[in-house]
């Protein structure tokens, strides 16, 4: 496992533009830190690595501008936390796309105390209401902290009822913005008594493609995340799938087969979700469960690789891109398809990220975009 180490001023800044750049994620951020060591050399590698991938004129955040980006966290009591830090919670440090960097308001020692994730419908029924109240307030009791959205309904309950035995918010948007605003009470009570987190910038309202990412914040946190009525194709269903493959547990309470916001739940059960009607359901199952579900990523952050010829990797470029498609194919299984060193592929597909070709997703699989 990495060794935990506060990074200085400049290092912060430096890993604030190089996560803020157009086409870097969690993945490609700790790939561009493992080939170069660090993020002032990945930064000054960027702009040619997007051009021999097919884009020019290449962006990166100004100095200044991530300068005023931490002073505005600072000013509002928040701080910028990084993933080698110690702050960073261990929970989602072990997660593959875990975010760089984490804003985060309020009682950041929360973020290391066991949590759970409970989520479930926003036009949620009284008696699902009170099910998420009791759950949470009774796993409060147990010193569980209750990680959830800020949304209406499910979450706004488990959220009221764990304030003061720990709460976490996930925000789609920035930490600075309250969604929905009818929750601006509970925003603040948050600020006094428990956390909220977020991976990105200050300022950004949360839309549509945000949520998923907020969503897997949540089950990253948490040792497993409980269901609370949800109707099929809901987020709460996505946040399911999320905390599977991040290998957490799910719950599901069951609910009447007549109310479409249960139709979810049941179903997740019927796929073999833990059935939840108590407190207990839950602190069964999580009682011998280590904090980390999972070994964290591999020390990215150790060594730069060695430069790789150019003509090699004009050579790939041609193959590599001959063998992607809109459909997700493993890196393993390009790396094989092309008869490539995975060195030279995974140069390659960064490259093509930075240019917007190529699109990573779960499960080292990547598409091409463009």
């Amino acid at each position: 496992m990495m060794q935990r180490r506060a990074l200085s001023d400049n290092e912060r800044l430096e890993w604030l533009r190089l996560s803020r750049t157009e086409n870097v994620g969690a993945i490609t951020f700790r790939q561009l830190l493992r080939r170069f060591g660090t993020a002032r050399a990945a930064l000054e590698a960027l702009p040619e690595m997007a051009k021999r991938g097919g884009k020019k004129n290449f962006k990166i955040p100004a100095p200044g501008d991530c300068e005023k980006e931490i002073i505005a966290t600072q000013k509002i009591g928040a701080k910028i936390i990084a993933w080698c830090e110690p702050d960073y919670p261990e929970s989602l440090h072990a997660i593959e796309d875990a975010p760089p960097l984490l804003t985060a308001r309020g009682h950041v020692n929360l973020l290391h105390k066991r949590s759970i994730g409970i989520v479930g419908a926003r036009n949620a029924s009284i008696n699902g209401r009170k099910m998420a109240e009791n759950l949470a307030r009774e796993l409060g009791q147990q010193d569980i902290v209750i990680a959830s959205g800020l949304a209406r309904g499910i979450d706004t309950a488990a959220h009221q009822a764990s304030l003061a035995t720990g709460t976490v918010a996930v925000l789609a948007g920035g930490v600075d913005i309250v969604y929905p605003q009818e929750n601006q009470t509970l925003y603040d009570q948050l600020v006094a008594q428990g956390c909220i987190i977020s991976d990105m910038p200050l300022g950004v309202e949360p839309f549509a493609k945000l949520f998923p990412r907020r969503n897997r914040l949540i089950s990253g946190l948490s040792l497993g995340v409980v269901v609370v009525e949800a109707a099929l194709q809901s987020g709460s269903l996505i946040t399911a799938k999320m905390a599977l493959d991040q290998g957490r547990e799910v719950f599901a309470v069951p609910g009447s087969p007549l109310d479409p916001r249960c139709t979810g739940t049941n179903d997740l059960i019927r796929q073999g979700a833990i059935l939840t009607e108590r407190a207990a359901d839950i602190l069964n199952h999580i009682h011998a469960t280590p904090r980390l579900l999972c070994e964290p990523p591999a020390n990215d952050f150790d060594g730069g690789g060695s430069p790789i010829d150019e003509n090699i990797l004009s050579n790939a470029r041609e193959k590599i891109v001959e063998n992607l498609s809109p459909s997700p194919v493993s890196v393993d299984e390009l790396v094989r398809a092309c008869g490539l060193s995975p060195s030279v592929v995974l140069t390659v597909l960064l490259e093509l990220e930075l240019a917007g070709r190529v699109e990573r997703q779960a499960g080292h699989k990547v598409v091409l975009v463009g």
